[in-house]
């Protein structure tokens, strides 16, 4: 049996669809164990263009706001110091909607900035893992009934959302999450 506490939803924004062309605008952890825990990064541009302009709409952060924010090297140390924490020392395991993009955004800044990813190489798609509960392979949208936190396209409130119906997921299952 797993701990939950090492656990954690990852939800990225970003404005484009890759790391290295395009700049992560903002991040959110959030933990399986309790997801009113939270951390928010919001990191400065590494490149100097805005991306896409569509991107950056849905997330509402233009690109002069964003050269406010913090810079990655100072903020990817604090999430892991956070993670650490919350983690207890041990392996984060980290879970999103879509790791396709935010595992690859929070991948590529972990390594870039800390010459290392805290949660090892590897994240786990929630929508999977409620097709397989289902016995529905293709099946890998209907957990999204499931968020209490609605989703807004801000990266706190994404992972929430999602922390909470990988939670009612697990309950599904039998899992004991507390």
């Amino acid at each position: 049996m797993s701990n939950w506490s090492q656990h954690v939803v990852l939800d990225v924004e970003a404005d484009g669809p890759c790391p290295g062309l395009y700049n992560m605008i903002s991040f959110g952890l959030v933990s399986v164990a309790n997801p009113a825990l939270s951390y928010r990064g919001e990191v400065a541009p590494i490149l100097q263009h805005a991306g896409l302009e569509a991107a950056r709409n849905i997330v509402g952060v233009s690109f002069e706001q964003q050269k406010t924010y913090r810079g990655p090297e100072e903020v990817m140390a604090e999430a892991r110091d956070w993670l650490t924490v919350l983690a207890g020392h041990r392996r984060v395991v980290i879970w999103s909607d879509n790791p396709a993009f935010d595992w690859q955004y929070w991948n590529w800044y972990c390594h870039r900035y800390l010459g290392e990813n805290p949660a090892g190489f590897s994240a786990r798609r929630i929508g999977d893992m409620d097709a397989g509960r289902l016995g529905e392979p293709f099946n890998t949208n209907s957990w999204k009934s499931q968020r209490q936190t609605p989703h807004t396209h801000d990266p706190v409130d994404d992972a929430r959302g999602n922390a909470e119906a990988l939670r009612w997921i697990l309950s599904e299952m039998g899992v004991p999450v507390d």
